[in-house]
């Protein structure tokens, strides 16, 4: 994987949350990341360049699976109406993506989507996605999320096995909670703040090992490449560390992993 070029660009996702840039083309591709701590949404280009993205925190999601429909609905409703404005036209297609294992959960992703006013043209994994950003041939892609840990094995470019398990953000949290004896919406804003981590990451350092576990579970080990991390959750500074320690296997992530998995989904929507 190209780090460099990989940081370049969610950069450049990241500074379309608030500059609209100039698109090649007429044509607009959505990804809409419906997650469990985040709901983001991409709009790039015909060409994959970057041109805006929305994003709100929610709570309507656990592990996967929507428990919240209407307010899952309203939120992305707002966030396609904000980018609609933003943009001065109106967004038709997009593409949306499950966590690995969960396509139980599809019907009501799309009808979210369908519900908001899109038209879903593409359904796929978030591991899968976010290696449209990572471009692999051989390793494995690990998106770490709020409710899970999901993971994609690519050979020669191509997926051979995904799986997901319990474990995320969202445990992180709850033991930052116990530890520090404070309630898990305070818990989440230490998870957050980049001058804690080194603070917090012997306190959660099991939750980590627990998710490279699930990993090795899942993986040859002795013909594994590298493991590719993106998520939101990821965003922990020195968790490539944990996962290198407990797996034996060199692992990388770029500067900023929350936004690989919905900008990879915008790059799968056809137009």
């Amino acid at each position: 994987m190209d780090l460099s070029r990989v940081n370049e660009y969610i950069a450049r996702v990241s500074e379309s949350e608030k500059t609209v840039f100039k698109p090649v083309g007429r044509k607009l591709k959505v990804g809409l990341d419906i997650g469990t701590a985040y709901i983001v949404i991409v709009v790039l280009d015909e060409e994959d360049n970057p041109i805006a993205c929305e994003m709100q925190a929610a709570e309507v999601v656990r592990d996967g699976v929507v428990v919240d429909y209407a307010g899952t609905l309203h939120i992305v409703k707002w966030l396609k109406e904000k980018l609609e404005q933003r943009l001065g036209r109106e967004l038709i297609n997009c593409a949306i993506a499950m966590p690995a294992g969960t396509e139980s959960s599809v019907k009501t992703h799309r009808y979210v989507a369908e519900g908001a006013g899109f038209e879903v043209s593409n359904v796929l994994d978030e591991p899968t996605a976010a290696n449209s950003i990572y471009q692999i041939k051989n390793g494995v892609v690990v998106d770490v999320g709020g409710g899970t840990t999901g993971l994609a094995i690519f050979e020669d470019g191509k997926v051979v096995k995904i799986a997901d398990e319990p474990t995320g953000g969202t445990h992180v949290s709850l033991v930052l909670a116990g530890n520090y004896k404070i309630p898990y919406h305070e818990a989440e804003k230490i998870k957050m703040d980049y001058s804690r981590h080194r603070e917090i990451l012997p306190v959660v350092r099991a939750v980590i090992e627990k998710m490279a576990t699930i990993v090795i579970r899942n993986i040859d080990r002795e013909n594994t490449e590298a493991i590719y991390l993106c998520g939101g959750t990821c965003c922990l500074t020195g968790m490539e560390d944990v996962f290198t320690n407990v797996t034996g296997i060199n692992t990388v992530k770029p500067e900023n992993p929350f936004l690989v998995t919905p900008a990879g989904i915008a790059m799968n929507c056809p137009v």
